[in-house]
């Protein structure tokens, strides 16, 4: 297919340069698409409806294959025809007799299996292609589930792009995938329209990003943009270089601010107490003061963005003195009330009454100025809060200002206040559960004319504004009412490892349902307690030990013993790796922060000295949630190392 499109010839076939140009890329782009994947196989299943004649066998894979005479190979995955391949049943076949699993190492065809749906003297025994696909060790970053999508995880895929879907997941459950694949589905069925509104994924951190980044290329979709919700607000003119306190950075996120800032944006408008003259040629038009009151007073009673009604109002004084002049007999037309629009005394009055807005000077007064702050959060914040955000070092300027990552939304809150967001197709939204409602409205707006797919687990939140509920979460998104979705079985954490780590679950998350396990093999978990001195020791001898299996190893610890865990390795000639960077068959342990590790999986995990990681968060529920994120990255073996006692949740191991 791609020696088709090379072979070509467009030199005489289109009618001018430009033309040619936008052909060209075209081809180049479809043949960059068709680029060949070395280690993954094209096709992964086989259809066999009831009839079996010609037409009614269906090979199943990746992306759609075509021979040399335009006819169909194999079928693409998210076609209609292949669905039954993911949600086919023997209670309920959808009209396939036999369903062919093919399974493959190392890019060669080496196994397959049948499933005779139809036929009832055969038993229902599962399949051990797709037991050993999930359970198969992970080296490098996030592979496609096109293969093992279950029927629950098929059905959130395929919803439609009209709504936006929330999907609760534990640990394990594929949510991440889900999402990942539900994109490749949506461009598939809705290509043109998301070609012009485009689709964007937003992830917790560079290093998640990293991670999944192969995912959709594997399917053959190569231009969907990534973003962390920081890159969505960032500020190239204004680096990030402070930070706030736990307490400020709530109340920065909080929805309220919402309305402190549409204040302050307004707080410059003033109500006209002068007439607005305009001369034309020998000719003067006056409105008096209380007419342009009026119009103010309109447009500041409706429901617009700043910036729209500042432009609107040149046009409706000018439309106003038209009136005059058609009523004295003269016959103005539209280029008349564009001039009029662009007079010296009416884009005075308009200077006076709306006067323009800067948003980031608009925020940094907010934070500089305790009076300017108290006039705008009268009613809304405390005393105490308006202190706690105020900067005690106003800044001289907008360069020299320590701007924070949450100040940066307050930004990109004004700018929509003054200037509408441009809306996106959609969007799909991951680790949902650590945004603050402020972060919300900033995706919300990306997405206010488009869908969004929601991803997250409500017990994984460690920020200090953690979501609550899914309902609170998508009604700050400015889509409330949407359907959430929960999955609860999980595929990757082995059984005894998501066992132990739902210990915290009645404390971190009461009432969110705990994850299950359909892995067949319990996984392996040892929790050995040392002595303060041996932990070190310990650790390395645990690394050790993973090291002699197959697969990537995570060795994760708080963030303030990430320096001493990496002097120990380097002193041990123990190679290892920083989150984000991809193993090699040399080098497959990866040193994890614990803030770093949420999204990430490894085949075995080391998990340094718990307690540390739950210290290391500013209070227990948070740490312990951190604490569940840690213990819950392992695919086959968790090894716990500690030597000060564990948190009491999860008891003493049995």
């Amino acid at each position: 297919m791609r020696e088709d499109v090379e072979s070509l010839d467009i030199t005489d076939v289109t009618g001018n340069w430009v033309t040619a140009k936008i052909l060209t890329a075209e081809f180049e782009n479809r043949i960059k698409a068709l680029a060949d994947l070395v280690h993954t196989p094209l096709f992964f299943g086989r259809l066999d409806y009831r009839e079996h004649e010609a037409g009614h066998r269906f090979y199943i894979g990746r992306r759609h294959v075509h021979d040399a005479h335009g006819d169909p190979m194999v079928i693409d995955w998210r076609a209609p025809v292949s669905q039954p391949f993911y949600r086919a049943s023997r209670t309920n076949p959808m009209d396939v007799a036999l369903r062919r699993r093919f399974g493959y190492t190392g890019g060669e065809l080496t196994a397959y299996e049948d499933e005779h749906l139809t036929d009832p003297t055969e038993a229902d025994t599962g399949s051990a292609l797709l037991q050993a696909e999930i359970e198969r060790p992970r080296v490098g970053p996030m592979r496609d589930i096109v293969a093992t999508i279950q029927p629950e995880q098929d059905e959130i895929v395929r919803a439609g792009i009209g709504g936006t879907v929330c999907v609760q997941g534990g640990p394990g459950t594929g949510k991440t995938a889900v999402g990942l694949h539900r994109v490749a589905y949506l461009l598939y069925a809705h290509r043109d329209r998301l070609a012009r509104t485009g689709t964007l994924i937003i992830g917790p951190n560079r290093s998640f990003l990293h991670y999944i980044e192969q995912v959709l290329p594997a399917l053959g979709e190569l231009n969907v943009a990534q973003a962390t919700v920081d890159d969505l607000v960032a500020q190239p003119h204004l680096p990030v270089r402070g930070t706030d306190t736990p307490a400020a950075a709530r109340i920065k996120g909080d929805a309220r601010m919402a309305q402190v800032l549409r204040r302050a944006v307004r707080s410059g408008i003033r109500i006209p107490t002068e007439p607005v003259v305009v001369v034309r040629g020998s000719r003067r038009w006056r409105i008096p003061a209380y007419e342009v009151e009026e119009l103010v007073r309109e447009l500041t009673g409706r429901d617009i963005r700043y910036g729209a009604a500042r432009e609107a109002l040149p046009q409706r004084i000018a439309h106003a003195v038209l009136v005059r002049m058609e009523q004295s007999g003269e016959a103005p037309d539209d280029r008349v009330q564009d001039a009029v629009a662009r007079n010296t005394a009416v884009k005075a009055a308009v200077k006076a009454a709306w006067p323009p807005v800067d948003p980031a000077k608009t925020v940094l007064r907010l934070l500089a100025d305790p009076e300017f702050l108290a006039a705008s959060a009268e009613g809304i914040l405390t005393e105490d809060e308006q202190k706690e955000i105020l900067w005690a070092k106003p800044a001289r300027g907008l360069a020299s200002a320590r701007w924070s990552a949450a100040d940066t939304v307050l930004i990109d809150e004004a700018a929509d206040l003054v200037q509408r967001t441009h809306s996106l197709g959609h969007v799909v939204l991951d680790e949902a559960q650590d945004l603050s409602p402020m972060q919300y409205r900033a995706v919300g707006r990306r997405c206010s004319t488009g869908s969004a797919t929601i991803l997250g687990d409500l017990a994984q939140g460690t920020t200090p504004w953690a979501t609550a509920t899914w309902a609170e979460a998508l009604a700050h998104l400015g889509k409330p009412g949407s359907a959430v979705e929960e999955l609860t079985r999980g595929f990757r954490v082995p059984r005894e490892v998501i066992a132990y780590a739902s210990r915290l679950l009645p404390v971190i998350a009461p009432g969110l349902a705990e994850a299950t396990s359909v892995r067949e093999s319990a996984g392996s978990l040892t929790v050995r307690s040392v002595q303060p001195g041996e932990l070190a020791d310990a650790v390395l001898a645990a690394c050790r030990d993973a090291l002699t299996q197959e697969g990537s190893i995570g060795l994760i610890a708080a963030d303030a013993r990430i320096p001493a865990l990496a002097e120990a390795l380097g002193a041990a000639a123990v190679p290892y790796l920083s989150p984000g960077e991809e193993t090699t068959p040399d080098i497959r342990l990866t040193l994890v922060p614990a803030t770093l590790a949420k999204g990430l999986e490894y085949d075995y995990v080391v998990l340094d000295e718990p307690a540390a990681v739950v210290d290391g968060e500013p209070d227990e529920r948070t740490g312990l949630r951190r604490l569940y994120v840690a213990l819950t990255r392992a695919v086959s073996g968790l090894a716990v190392v500690h030597a000060a006692p564990l948190p009491e949740q999860l008891g003493a191991r049995s």
